[in-house]
């Protein structure tokens, strides 16, 4: 039993890798194939915007496939003679050496392709701009870089040429911060939260270098706020170089977020953010070589070590990509003096020693004298650009001087001519005073009565609300009598005589209510008025569709008082009589309209029984009948009643 189990359990799981492998298989077929895409283009230009517009393009293959294929096109397109093939190429090629980290090839391309700079194209000319100024600066040739930055100023890339970050890299971190604050600050707008990422990292780093590690860490944690708010924000849309852009310059920001608890001996909490920057850089930055990458790799090296895990440092420290910084050599060969002293390997611990005193010495002696001569180039410049700009500046201030001085000489010219046109409007000047006196009189009395109209309308919406009370209170009155009332008959006729009183309260309501105390909106007043009798005949009006139609009509109080009876009465007969079998089927239609000039129509039907047979010699005895010919009257007009199929229907016309 126990064996035919195990081979159950030995065919499932044989089963499971083999689709698993069919399916991962599957998986890998889906994924894009950057390479594989570009070697199907048909033409150099078309790889070369392809390769420029694509983010982490190494993904699928390395930078060296890129370049085999990059060569082979190039000697093509040379043996074809085809100069422009020949110069994308060649970009393609100058840019793949620099994310290989291969700066003197990077540069030797690039500066081949600017001595023919009248040939390439803008899109070329700025990338190759870009390559040189970037390679000058990885190779510390920081007056070369210079030279580039004018020459971009020069063709208008950029408005002024930066020295911030030069100054740095010689060493003077404060200065470089104040500059980089003064030039870039001002260009950053509020909500352009990327912009700001870049900003507080660079500055960030500024602090870092001139060992402000506190206030450098609270500096970078706010750049990567700003970096999470640009990839979180959904209501901006962004295409794939921009996100890749971003978590690329994310894992940047938390790469120095953790080189600043290691300075602060926080190793424990800089490892999390170290390995998250390296994995994040990795997969953002595929395939080019990242000193960042490097640097916090070195790190977490450092982390470990210190934390005594020494299985973890070596690990590390075998498989870091060969750093090209002489920074980064050093600490690679500190860090392993230290790790074979820790294991007792004194003799390895003494060679990397003296590697590092090696080159600590030719550094000191190379690079001491050389960075003293590049900073007095460096700062020979800016001075020189400083002072082409206090020219530029003085030559705008005496123009505009100049122009001062003319427009003067014409506002004094002006100011004659005006002084004699002035004394020949003495008069009129007089006289228009005299207005603006009699004006000024006309609106302090127009003040005057607002102030009263304004009181008035106060005065009004008072009285209407006194009012409105007043019949409320009738209304209460005549609800205490029903209930000591027996008489069914006295009952209904006090019912009525409320629904009445609530009628008229309604439009005083309405009234003090509305902005305007002259009309009332009868598609408002309608609906209140149906569900205040739908109150008093609760059984009977709750099963009726009641449809209203009367927006955008205004009547005055002198006919919305008689209406509103009127239709109260009509609404009331219609619950009372129309259906007397509560049928859910009950429809009652109210229509009020104004038609052509100042005339109005108003229509009322319902569905219900209709009108009895002796309905006219009823309606000398029923207050009802009579009480709406009455209120006819006030409207200028006379009640129509027409039997219908279904029903009955009520209709005027009124002014």
């Amino acid at each position: 039993m126990r064996k035919l189990l195990k081979k159950f359990l030995h065919a499932t799981l044989l089963c499971f890798f083999i689709i698993s492998g069919i399916y991962a298989q599957d998986s890998l077929d889906l994924k894009p194939k950057v390479f594989k895409e570009f070697k199907l283009l048909d033409n150099a230009n078309t790889r070369f915007n392809f390769f420029f517009n694509t983010p982490n393009r190494y993904i699928d293959n390395s930078a060296y496939d890129w370049l085999d294929s990059v060569n082979l096109y190039l000697n093509e397109s040379e043996h074809n003679n085809d100069s422009i093939a020949v110069q994308k190429y060649s970009v393609v090629q100058s840019q793949i050496h620099y994310d290989l980290g291969d700066y003197d090839k990077s540069l030797a391309i690039a500066k081949e392709l600017y001595v023919k700079k009248e040939n390439l194209g803008t899109d070329s000319k700025l990338i190759v701009l870009n390559l040189l100024d970037t390679n000058y600066s990885k190779l510390e040739l920081y007056a070369k870089q210079i030279e580039i930055r004018k020459e971009k100023k020069d063709l208008g890339i950029t408005e002024n040429i930066a020295f911030y970050d030069i100054y740095s890299n010689l060493g003077l971190h404060r200065k470089a911060m104040d500059d980089y604050f003064k030039e870039e600050k001002k260009f950053i707008a509020e909500d352009d939260f990327y912009g700001q990422a870049v900003f507080y990292n660079n500055v960030g780093n500024y602090l870092r270098l001139d060992k402000s590690t506190p206030t450098a860490l609270s500096t970078y944690k706010k750049a990567k706020g700003f970096v999470d708010i640009y990839l979180n924000d959904v209501t901006k849309i962004k295409t794939e170089k921009q996100l890749s852009e971003a978590n690329h310059l994310k894992g940047i920001i938390e790469g120095n977020i953790g080189k600043c608890h290691v300075l602060l001996k926080q190793y424990k909490d800089a490892l999390p953010y170290l390995e998250r920057s390296v994995a994040t850089i990795k997969e953002f930055n595929a395939g080019k070589f990242s000193s960042d990458a490097v640097e916090n790799t070195l790190e977490m090296a450092e982390c470990y070590l210190h934390m005594d895990d020494l299985e973890k440092t070596t690990d590390i420290l075998s498989n870091t990509i060969t750093p090209i910084k002489t920074d980064n050599i050093l600490k690679k060969y500190k860090l392993y003096a230290s790790y074979y002293n820790r294991t007792g390997d004194y003799k390895n611990a003494t060679a990397y020693l003296n590697k590092v005193i090696r080159i600590k010495d030719s550094v000191s002696l190379n690079q001491s004298s050389l960075k003293k001569q590049q900073l007095a180039a460096v700062v020979g410049q800016d001075l020189e650009y400083s002072k082409k700009m206090m020219e530029q500046q003085k030559q705008a201030l005496e123009d505009s001087r100049n122009e001062m001085i003319a427009k003067d000489e014409r506002i004094n010219i002006v100011f004659i001519s005006l002084v004699f046109l002035l004394l020949g409007f003495a008069g009129l000047v007089y006289a228009y005073l005299r207005i603006i006196k009699s004006q000024r009189l006309i609106v302090e009395q127009k003040h005057i009565i607002e102030k009263a109209l304004v009181e008035k309308d106060s005065h009004l919406k008072e009285i209407h609300h006194r009012v409105k009370n007043n019949l409320q209170m009738v209304s209460s009155l005549l609800s205490l009598q029903t209930k000591n009332t027996r008489s069914k008959a006295a009952i209904a006729a006090l019912e009525e005589g409320k629904s009445r009183v609530k009628a008229m309260a309604l439009i005083h309501q309405k009234l003090y209510q509305n902005e305007d105390l002259s009309v009332i909106e009868m598609q408002g007043y309608i609906e209140s008025l149906i569900n205040s009798v739908q109150s008093v005949y609760k059984k009977g009006g709750h099963n009726i569709n009641i449809t209203i139609d009367a927006e955008g009509v205004e009547l005055d109080i002198d006919r919305a008082i008689p209406f509103g009876l009127m239709l109260n009465e009509l609404v009331s007969n219609s619950f009372k009589y129309a259906f007397p079998d509560d049928n859910a089927d009950g429809k009652i239609y109210i229509h009020l309209r104004k038609i052509i000039g100042q005339e109005g129509f108003f229509e009322y039907t319902d569905n219900g029984i209709g009108l009895p047979e002796d309905t006219e010699v009823r309606a000398e005895a029923s207050m009802g009948i009579r009480l709406m010919n009455r209120l006819a009257n006030q409207l200028q007009t006379s009640l129509n009643t027409d039997r219908t199929a279904e029903g009955v229907r009520f209709w005027f016309n009124f002014k």
